[in-house]
């Protein structure tokens, strides 16, 4: 099936499980750290703390559906504010590695997984191409590379079975098609909850070579 403006058709995500009361505790105690540090290193532009909340950390809550069931680790590259992937840490207790090149963010994210008792969290502050990091379970960044920058991380990082998770805006399909030359890949669509045009891909079997 089509789409009225000529994409593929989008699957609904998964029904979301409502988070605990302990999770949503963090996620609060969360949200106050970084509206404060925001303040001075601005990490995210959107600077009121409801804004914050429905923009980002309910963005990346609808991730939640997506995860594989085991308790494999997690990545997520240029984490920034925490976006998706410090969000997914509180909410899931999983091993998650936080790979973020800016110091300043880097430091953020370290102080608040800090703060939170995250002790499954690493932070890795330096370039992608240079972390080392476990076979992923799941891969995940948000706005922050195109699929065809993307992809050879996957390749790299993930385990054989592993997937990632990308959200994407309005050009989600050009970029898909960009890549698809040079990827052989399994893609599944999904709308996104909190934006319209936007849709998440999670993608497996992620190898090099045309289809």
């Amino acid at each position: 099936m089509k789409r009225g403006d000529g994409a593929p058709e989008r699957q609904a995500l998964p029904p979301a499980e409502p988070v605990s009361a302990d999770v949503a505790a963090r996620l609060d105690r969360f949200l106050d750290l970084l509206v404060r540090w925001n303040d001075r290193i601005n990490l995210v532009a959107d600077r009121d703390a409801d804004s914050i909340r429905a923009r980002h950390i309910a963005d990346s809550l609808q991730l939640l559906s997506l995860l594989p069931a085991d308790d494999g680790p997690v990545g997520d590259l240029g984490s920034g504010g925490g976006f998706p992937g410090l969000v997914l840490a509180i909410a899931t207790a999983r091993e998650t590695h936080l790979v973020e090149s800016d110091r300043r963010k880097a430091a953020f994210l370290t102080e608040a997984a800090g703060q939170l008792g995250l002790t499954r969290v690493r932070v890795h502050p330096q370039r992608i191409e240079a972390a080392t990091l476990p076979p992923l379970a799941v891969l995940t960044a948000r706005a922050l590379a195109p699929l065809t920058d993307l992809l050879p991380h996957a390749a790299r990082l993930l385990a054989p079975d592993g997937v990632a998770i990308f959200p994407k805006g309005r050009t989600a399909e050009a970029e898909l098609t960009a890549a698809l030359p040079h990827w052989q890949l399994q893609v599944e669509r999904f709308a996104s909850r909190t934006d319209p045009d936007a849709t998440i891909f999670r993608l497996s079997d992620i190898r090099r070579g045309p289809p």
